[in-house]
């Protein structure tokens, strides 16, 4: 048995992440603690339906509100965690509102499938906006395929499987997809050049791996799930900086090297890896999860402190 320290741990793990039949979420969000800001600070005000809008990023200018898709997933999945708790019909039409946005919400494209984009600029990666994200269409997925399971409306499963194709394409194409020397790489921001969040990857990782449990025989998405992890294999010895993680590997000229983890994203990165260790057993993923919460002491936040002071003032966003 595999122990993990329980008090670096983000969010608490899922018992149950291989049924067909979706319950809770691999991270159980809870609502109060989602729509407070507690989890997402941007998270600003809601619109009538109780879908929450996101104040925008500190070096956007001209635009004060967006709706995020990776947002809205977020606290539509812990709404979904209260429902499964109260089972009332108040919390389940609530639910439903959630799966409404992403499904009226989707931008059809013959050849990318469905995609949610945020349109808001990415200054940090120099994206003037709207952009896509393996993170949006992987919360859209987990979202839409409770919305199906729950109501048995086929539209629902039907948009979930049109959201794989952006994973198919490359990010030059229009879709999520960064080929990169460990594989292929499911982009979180996209930008001209590869931007490599570790966090994207491994959540969007989990709404392709929901799909992949309710229709196993899937081909498509049991490819897409396996070349995820695969290049998360792959790709985790460059995250390691020998006594911290890094947030991303852009690879930019005039992006700063190394742009660090904050000790947020330090400790999410090992909740994240114990999650990939129980979905799939590989020690790779245990290993990596001990050593990122080894590392997470005062003696590294010191050394990290100075290093994303110097990649926040680069990037201009202190």
């Amino acid at each position: 048995m595999t122990d993990f320290k329980r008090d670096q741990q983000v969010y608490q793990l899922a018992g149950d992440m291989n049924s067909s039949i979706l319950g809770t979420y691999y991270f159980l969000f809870r609502e109060s603690r989602i729509a407070s800001g507690k989890d997402q600070t941007l998270i600003q005000k809601f619109d009538e339906n109780g879908i929450p809008i996101n104040a925008t990023y500190i070096d956007v200018k001209d635009q004060d509100y967006v709706y995020f898709p990776i947002s809205i997933g977020q606290l539509g999945l812990a709404v979904y965690h209260t429902f499964l708790e109260s089972q009332s019909d108040t919390d389940r039409n609530r639910f439903l509102k959630f799966v409404d946005w992403f499904y009226d919400h989707a931008e059809e494209d013959p050849t990318l499938g469905v995609r949610w984009m945020t349109h808001v600029p990415l200054p940090q990666y120099r994206n003037p906006g709207p952009w896509q994200s393996a993170f949006s269409q992987s919360r859209s997925i987990s979202i839409l395929l409770r919305g199906f399971q729950l109501t048995g409306d086929q539209k629902y499963a039907d948009m979930a499987e049109a959201a794989l194709v952006p994973f198919t394409r490359q990010v030059s194409e229009g879709g999520v997809t960064s080929l990169t020397p460990w594989g292929p790489f499911y982009e979180e921001y996209p930008a001209k050049v590869p931007t490599l969040v570790l966090n994207g990857l491994i959540f969007s990782l989990c709404g392709v791996k929901d799909f992949v449990r309710v229709f196993p025989k899937h081909k498509q998405a049991g490819e897409i799930f396996e070349n995820g992890v695969k290049t998360l294999k792959n790709i985790l010895p460059e995250f390691d900086m020998g006594y911290w993680s890094r947030y991303n590997l852009c690879m930019a000229g005039w992006y700063p090297d190394p742009d660090p983890a904050t000790i947020g994203y330090q400790r999410l990165h090992g909740t994240q890896l114990e999650m990939m260790f129980k979905l799939t057993e590989d020690p790779v993923f245990a290993d990596y999860a001990k050593r990122f919460r080894k590392q997470d002491n005062p003696l590294s936040w010191m050394r990290m402190f100075g290093l994303k002071y110097r990649a926040l003032s680069q990037l201009k966003r202190i």
